[in-house]
């Protein structure tokens, strides 16, 4: 009886660690993201978007778009076709829940303003400052990185370029191309 009773302990205390360790193994996982989307996903390089703190709905979709090869990236997907679709979904969780780190950008007055007038297609999906998306498949804008996102919006604008988002595709197409690095200064500069 005591045997028994000492093997059910263990085994309780064994399979209550478990939870710890897939949490501390995703925790690893994302940190390799660090190296390229900077510390807690921050990132600090121009052409290079945060990542932390956006919805995970937002992350696990774009994850396996890129993984399924649906969406184009010849860095993501190639890296993100190592992990399972379970990993993926743990580190879209693991990162949804770091803060939104706004690296709110200058931008002149008139740029500001030239930003806001060309930006109208996009506040009924991301809000009037990037910062209130209408769902949570749609990613934050206010303060990512205003090269990035000019980098994005030519990809959307280009037909040979692989992209599935087809609101998304329309509505960059709308921005007249002397705009497009102009509505993205206009989002970089977004604290909120």
């Amino acid at each position: 009886m005591r045997r028994k009773f000492t093997l059910t302990l263990l085994a309780c205390l064994g399979m209550s660690t478990l939870p710890a360790l897939a949490a501390d193994n995703i925790e690893g996982l994302v940190r390799a993201c660090y190296g390229c989307h900077g510390t807690n996903g921050v990132s600090v390089g121009h052409s290079m978007p945060s990542i932390g703190g956006l919805s995970e709905a937002y992350l696990k979709n774009i994850m396996m778009e890129w993984k399924s090869g649906a969406r184009a990236s010849s860095n993501m997907t190639r890296l993100i076709k190592g992990y399972t679709d379970d990993e993926i979904a743990g580190m879209a969780a693991y990162l949804s829940k770091l803060p939104w780190v706004p690296q709110v950008q200058t931008a002149s007055a008139e740029v500001m303003k030239k930003g806001k007038e060309a930006s109208d297609s996009c506040e009924t999906c991301h809000g009037a400052t990037g910062g209130q998306p209408d769902d949570d498949k749609t990613p934050k804008l206010n303060g990512q990185w205003a090269k990035y996102m000019e980098l994005e919006l030519m990809k959307y604008r280009d037909d040979g370029f692989q992209m599935t988002h087809k609101k998304m595709m329309k509505n960059a197409r709308k921005i007249d191309a002397g705009n497009v690095s102009t509505v993205a200064e206009f989002y970089g500069a977004q604290s909120k």
